[in-house]
């Protein structure tokens, strides 16, 4: 188990996910970002960073067919089961470290991302995630990526971030990708905190 992996688990086995500073009941920006990139009952979905997000209830309750939802930690993903009980079954979890997970090449049609690219602050991981994210998502398919924008925090459980606005991320991703919406979203923490948030919604080229 890496050091990243034992972090997450010992965070979501301390607490509940509504204790969480980055948890919202509900994504809305990210659902207002998935419908934007025609989020429908058969696209292919893949939540990277997933945690024990409440994205993935939201999903099936649109019925939404195909789920991934992908998270370094086994604990937050158990979470995320344990609330959606028999629905679970309709997702497929996967423990992987994003930066080296192997998915097949365009098997995505939507790849979202809410504040899991910003904790990879080398860029060598960073370049990595882009190539996993850019062979897995179909052409003309989209990513919505979010996380802290440059006036956000420097740091988030205890952990260094890379601080980006959209247009930082659509650089990130490159001449494969045209960014289609960038968002802005203030987030306050379950302490009252406010965290702000940037997201890009970016559309895959035609391959």
């Amino acid at each position: 188990m890496t050091d990243q992996a034992t972090h997450w688990d010992a965070v979501y086995r301390a607490k509940v996910a509504g204790q969480l500073s980055w948890f919202r009941p509900h994504l809305e920006v990210s659902i207002e970002l998935l419908e934007l990139a025609g989020l429908s009952a058969t696209s292919r979905v893949i939540d990277v960073g997933a945690g024990a997000s409440t994205l993935v209830d939201d999903l099936l309750s649109r019925g939404v067919q195909s789920i991934v939802a992908v998270d370094l930690s086994v604990a937050a993903l158990q979470a995320a089961r344990d609330r959606l009980g028999e629905r679970s079954a309709k997702v497929r979890w996967i423990v992987s470290d994003v930066t080296t997970l192997d998915l097949p090449p365009s098997s995505v049609d939507i790849w979202h991302d809410r504040a899991a690219l910003h904790f990879l602050t080398n860029a060598a991981d960073a370049a990595a995630y882009v190539r996993v994210a850019s062979d897995a998502i179909a052409g003309d398919g989209y990513a919505v990526i979010g996380g802290f924008a440059s006036d956000g925090p420097e740091q988030c459980s205890g952990l260094p971030v890379v601080r980006r606005d959209p247009s930082q991320i659509a650089q990130l991703f490159g001449d494969h990708f045209t960014m289609i919406e960038a968002r802005r979203e203030t987030h306050t923490t379950p302490r009252g905190a406010a965290q702000r948030f940037a997201y890009a919604l970016l559309r895959r080229h035609a391959r």
